[in-house]
């Protein structure tokens, strides 16, 4: 389930209102902050940039890939935990704007997560230890710790008990075959 504030707006649709949400400046440095990370090719500038400028809260050894977009709004709402990897031109929103409201939320994404390209995570949204998202997902919801999720709407393909049950599966078909190719 997302975690969103939600503020209802009066008048025209919350788009049009959006510099009473957020300083028109605060959006220009940001932007211009945004653009030189996606395109640095150097993982630690890129992280510098948006965690001194952005305020966004980066652990260590966490890559960002190229194109990557984080909240141009409220990127001071996004955490992403040690070690982690957001695949290219992935989309962090912590903002929406709707008709007749807008909702805020912070995206919290674990250690060792692994979120694929093209990837849209929505605000409001978790995603546990150890996740792997697949390419092109759209993250509506919270991922489970360790679970491999896909697809548009998002779906868990497996649990992390599952997977780990796979991998010990394929571990020990793969020692059988070795022990097999000596004799």
């Amino acid at each position: 389930m997302r975690k969103t504030t939600r503020y209802p707006v009066t008048k025209s649709n919350s788009l049009w209102q959006i510099y009473k949400t957020v300083p028109l400046l605060k959006v220009c440095k940001n932007f211009i902050v945004i653009q030189l990370g996606r395109y640095s090719p150097s993982l630690k500038l890129k992280n510098w940039l948006y965690r001194t400028f952005l305020k966004m809260k980066i652990d260590d050894e966490t890559a960002l890939a190229l194109m990557v977009m984080p909240d141009v709004m409220f990127p001071e709402k996004i955490s992403i935990g040690k070690n982690s990897i957001v695949g290219y031109n992935t989309t962090l929103l912590a903002h929406e704007y709707l008709i007749e409201e807008y909702r805020l939320g912070d995206v919290i994404i674990g250690d060792e997560v692994m979120i694929g390209a093209n990837t849209t995570i929505l605000p409001g949204v978790t995603i546990g230890d150890g996740a792997i998202v697949s390419a092109a997902t759209l993250v509506h919801e919270d991922v489970p710790a360790g679970a491999f999720v896909g697809g548009n709407p998002m779906r868990v393909i497996y649990t992390k008990e599952e997977r780990e049950g796979k991998m010990r599966t394929q571990s020990r078909l793969e020692s059988e075959g070795s022990n097999r190719d000596v004799t």
